[in-house]
């Protein structure tokens, strides 16, 4: 007969399977000495038990005391409407506020269970450095036990103080019983039990809703904001500036492998890992399903997930109908309405939701063999699948079943969730269908089989610091995103004109996806992009390259700009994120574990972790609480300004380009013979001359090769924010470093020459915002000496630059849209000068024009010397991709504009 632990749920074979379990898993240990406890009291003796052995006694310790409301903050009536009105100054509502007065109360300071700081400190590092056996080694050393003297002694005791720590929402297991369709020997259907582990997903987003620390990341109402007084160009960032949240005024978004977030969180915090703004919620069981045939194993998969996730997301059903009171970050009770709003999964995976075949749109029922065509079909519909779905299970045969690419999934987790379209919430995913789909698989593919892989590793390996296709050994999204990066570029000449446009549009396409904060204009160009590589896709048909265009991924670009348009930018909804959240959360916790029965050890790890996370968070809160009160006593006992008094001070944030040397430079004395050699600056000192008669008028001194000069290897230049990009500002660097020979022992490597183009001022005035873009004002150099003048020349505290200059820009190239440019010569000598630094604006990317096969000679490390036609590479960053009108091909969207005002309705 199977046992079950009365307290989380997970099954097992024995009662004393299930008195091991509670005495090793805190959480079932405490609620178990809890109702002990309270049976104590009663003077009773428990009945509703998992197991009938009452004498269970496993070693007792203190329990946990609760810190929940009391009678001074009652629990709020659900069956009554909250409104922020009702609670505008109850700021004791918060978990940290009650926890600290429960401290407080227990007459115990902020680091306990442990003695002081510094053993918290310790504790800190032991929970996420060390494992369990690396833990006891280190504490059994004896200049741990001699000198250190924690108040733990070995791991067990250690892990009883971290089992102390509160934590967030409790997990619990779920057994799940599936039949197969296969019998064994006997006659008897084959049948597995697997474990569902999960959180309730309601207490979660009350735990991300009440954090202190999203308080200044939280949006709780929609908005919208445009980028012209007359609200003709609306701007869309964030999920509360776009279409749905107006529609639905409450949010949540939940991805699989089971993780959620809300979206009243700004993207920024949730893409941080370490912020935990996107929290696990569930292991679903993995499980080969070999009590189904091989036929049907598939299906029986597809059935089983959706089991799952409907018990795993349950609690949304009544939430998300009936509302629940949340103390939010700000200390107000709003009563709020969780709704899966947004699902974050690559392909196959929207398709396992959608319950439909792999080789049909989850979205749309466009039909499997038009999926390459530019069609506007209808949404699926979640009633209509539902009633399909159900005439089917009850031995009908709709035509729609078949013809919609449905699978016979007839209890979708999604069918009772209130107010979610769950075709319309899948977002765009720019990892697996842009870098790894429609680029890395498909674009790359077609130009290789144009090009030949020789030739195009050629041209790749002529571009400094890229290595060639032929040297990397992984592929992963980075990789795909700096080949991008040169694409461009690289392919132009070498492949026919059309197909250059092809790839202009989906590059395009790749980059305004990309985009922080959207326009109409950035939307319209979005667009353009994918109906420009619709006009001329034939001619890779006429090439024989590809035969048809029914590519899924490909067809899922057609969906971008609706979900832009209701959900916010695609960058708040990446891949990307639950990829490196399954290394913290899955990979890492399963090391962690001895591999056997790894799933509860997962939790277990997970949940100490999530503890020692909590105290972090509540000391930071503890410490800027103190801070706050003492700001606020020294204006108390300050005088002020009555003129002043009700005003906030805003902090001015600097919209000017900065630049940041070195406090020492790291080559000090440096002969003008060592700059003309190793620099390659051959006229450094007539450029020098002219220099100082034009700053310098009154200075008599002639520059000559006795002086020496003071070098810096880069300048590092902080640009301000670009919000199509990012809200923070952009730190980049100008290297002019020369060669440096390995040492004769060999233990230093060399370095090649680093000697970076750049953007430069060429009117000679500072560089500022206002000349991030490409207009006449704006020239590019080469720089090769970073340096100062001597004293001998007088004080003068702007460093200088010495750089070779290239032509104007010319008109874009009429098939690429990348502007060209040439080297600067006079008499067969590059046009030298010698700048202020501060005229810098912003290092640039430069790649030679190839022709249709690449120079033999041409490498990495001479091409700036051999080449004399260049392209500015304009796709070497998102910042430079929208830094003016590229002009170009018809499929060329306008750029968007520098100027921003926001008006919020």
């Amino acid at each position: 007969m199977p046992h079950s632990c009365g307290f989380c749920g997970k099954p097992f074979p024995s009662r004393g399977g299930v008195k091991k379990h509670i005495a090793t898993r805190p959480e079932c240990r405490r609620k178990w000495e809890s109702m002990v406890k309270d049976i104590d009291d009663e003077g009773g003796a428990p009945t509703e038990f998992a197991y009938e052995n009452h004498s269970f006694s496993p070693l007792r310790r203190s329990h946990s005391k609760s810190f929940g409301l009391d009678e001074d903050n009652p629990v709020v009536s659900k069956s009554r409407r909250v409104t922020v009105k009702d609670v505008a100054d109850k700021g004791d509502s918060r978990h940290f506020e009650r926890y600290q007065r429960y401290k407080e109360g227990e007459g115990e300071d902020e680091w306990a269970p442990f003695c002081d700081k510094e053993e918290w400190g310790l504790a800190e590092w032991l929970v996420k450095s060390l494992g369990q056996t690396g833990t006891d080694e280190f504490l059994k050393l004896p200049i741990t036990q001699n000198r250190t003297k924690p108040s733990f002694h070995n791991n067990q005791s250690f892990l009883q103080k971290v089992d102390e720590l509160p934590h967030g929402p409790a997990w619990s297991c779920k057994k799940v019983s599936v039949k197969g369709n296969r019998t064994d020997e006997n006659g008897q259907s084959l049948h597995e039990d697997v474990e569902l582990w999960m959180c309730d997903p309601v207490e979660c987003i009350k735990d991300l809703i009440g954090n202190p620390l999203f308080k200044e990341h939280m949006v709780y109402a929609p908005s919208r904001a445009y980028q012209d007084e007359a609200g003709s160009q609306r701007l869309i960032d964030d999920m509360w500036m776009a279409d749905w949240w107006w529609d639905k005024q409450v949010s949540d978004k939940s991805a699989w492998p089971v993780y959620l977030s809300i979206g009243n969180i700004s993207k920024e915090k949730r893409r941080q890992t370490s912020a935990r703004a996107t929290v696990l919620i569930g292991y679903l069981p993995a499980t080969k399903l070999n009590c189904f045939t091989s036929d049907a194993r598939s299906l029986a998969g597809y059935r089983l997930f959706h089991r799952c996730m409907s018990l795993l997301l349950e609690p949304l059903v009544a939430a998300g109908e009936d509302g629940v009171d949340m103390v939010c970050a700000d200390s107000y009770i709003r009563r709020v309405y969780p709704i899966l709003a947004a699902y974050v999964a690559d392909f196959p995976e929207q398709c396992l939701i959608a319950c439909c075949k792999e080789n049909h749109c989850p979205k749309c029922l466009v039909a499997a063999n038009e999926q390459g065509n530019p069609l506007n079909s209808l949404m699926r519909d979640v009633e209509l699948t539902k009633e399909i779905l159900e005439r089917r299970r009850s031995g009908q045969h709709p035509v729609e079943f078949d013809e919609y690419g449905l699978r016979a999934v007839f209890k979708p987790f999604w069918a009772n969730l209130p107010h979610t379209d769950i075709f319309m919430v899948f977002m765009p995913d720019l990892l697996h269908q842009l870098h790894k789909g429609v680029f890395k698989d498909h674009l790359v593919k077609w130009c290789l089989d144009i090009m030949g892989e020789d030739e195009i590793d050629a041209r790749f390996k002529t571009i400094p610091d890229y290595p060639g296709i032929s040297n990397i050994k992984q592929w992963t999204g980075t990789e795909h995103k700096e080949m991008q990066c040169v694409f461009m570029a690289l392919i132009t000449g070498a492949v026919p004109s059309r197909v250059v446009i092809v790839v202009q549009a989906l590059l395009d396409f790749c980059y305004y996806a990309r985009l922080h904060t959207h326009t109409s204009e950035s939307l319209g160009a979005l667009e353009n992009a994918l109906a420009v590589f619709h006009a001329h896709k034939d001619v890779l048909q006429e090439l024989a390259v590809r035969k048809h265009f029914n590519i899924p991924k490909l067809h899922q670009l057609s969906h971008y700009v609706q979900s832009i348009k209701l959900f916010g930018a695609a960058d708040g909804f990446n891949t990307e994120l639950p990829e490196r959240l399954h290394i913290n959360f899955a990979k890492e916790a399963y090391r962690a574990s001895n591999k056997h029965n790894y799933e509860e050890q997962m939790v277990l790890w997970l949940q100490r972790q999530e503890s020692i996370f909590w105290r972090t968070t509540y000391l930071e809160w503890v410490a800027v609480c103190a801070a706050r009160q003492t700001e606020q006593e020294s204006e108390y006992n300050s005088d002020s300004d009555d003129e002043n008094k009700g005003f906030d001070v805003v902090p001015v944030v600097s919209q000017d380009i900065i630049h940041v040397l070195a406090k020492t430079a790291p080559h000090p004395r440096q002969s003008v013979q060592h700059l003309e050699t190793m620099h390659g600056a051959i006229d450094f000192l007539p450029t020098l001359k002219l220099f100082l008669q034009k700053h310098l008028p009154h200075n008599h001194i002639v520059p000559g090769p006795q002086d020496q000069f003071d070098i810096f290897r880069q300048v590092v230049i902080i640009l301000p924010p670009d919000p199509h990009v990012s809200e923070l500002p952009k730190c980049l660097r100008v290297r002019a470093t020369p060669e440096t020979l390995p040492s004769s022992s060999g233990w230093k490597p060399g370095s090649p020459k680093r000697f970076d183009m750049a953007l430069v001022s060429s009117d000679g005035i500072q560089a500022s915002k206002a000349l991030l873009t490409l207009n006449a004002a704006v020239h590019v150099a080469q720089v090769c000496v970073l340096f100062r003048l001597p004293h001998r020349f007088g004080a003068y505290s702007r460093p200088l630059a010495y750089v070779e200059w290239f032509t104007p820009f010319r008109e874009p190239d009429e098939l690429s849209g990348l502007r060209q440019i040439s080297c600067s010569t006079h008499h067969l000598r590059r046009n030298s000068a010698v700048i202020h630094v501060d005229e810098i604006i912003r290092p640039c990317h430069l790649i030679p024009k190839m022709g249709q096969s690449v120079n033999p000679t041409w490498m990495s490390a001479n091409v700036y010397e051999l080449a004399s036609e260049f392209y500015l590479n304009t796709f070497i960053d998102l910042e430079t991709f929208s830094l003016g009108d590229q002009g170009g091909t018809e499929g060329r969207g306008h750029v968007i504009k520098k100027t921003w005002h926001f008006f919020l309705e």
